[in-house]
């Protein structure tokens, strides 16, 4: 299986995912949400960056998918997640993301940004 993203926290506060470009499946969906709410497994405060540079646009099951997850750990999120900056340098995917939020809305204070630069700085701000 190729991984639709990796999640890395080895600069914890700070998890960043990287979208890798692989088109998503039940599979590799599922494993990237389940690595996902593993980061909130400390308990403890935390900023996520979402790298979607090379992003691919995902199916409406999984954008659906992503927005169920986003209500069923709503209270992880509120407790543990100080923000969320999402690096979105193209249109395309920044337009799937508003579709995500339109199922469900984003729980805690985010920012969609071209850069990582740009998001270390927004996240530095809180």
């Amino acid at each position: 299986m190729k991984k639709y993203a990796t999640v890395n926290d080895s600069n914890f506060p700070e998890v960043l995912v990287t979208f890798t470009g692989e088109k998503a499946d039940d599979e590799n969906f599922t494993l990237y949400l389940e690595e996902v709410k593993a980061t909130y497994d400390k308990k403890q405060p935390l900023m996520i960056l979402f790298d979607a540079t090379k992003a691919t646009t995902p199916n409406i099951k999984y954008q659906k998918q992503q927005a169920d997850w986003l209500k069923e750990n709503d209270h992880l999120m509120r407790d543990y997640c100080k923000g969320t900056a999402y690096i979105i340098p193209n249109a395309i995917i920044r337009t799937v993301l508003k579709g995500i939020f339109a199922f469900q809305t984003q729980p805690v204070p985010h920012k969609v940004v071209k850069t990582i630069e740009e998001a270390r700085a927004w996240l530095a701000s809180y």
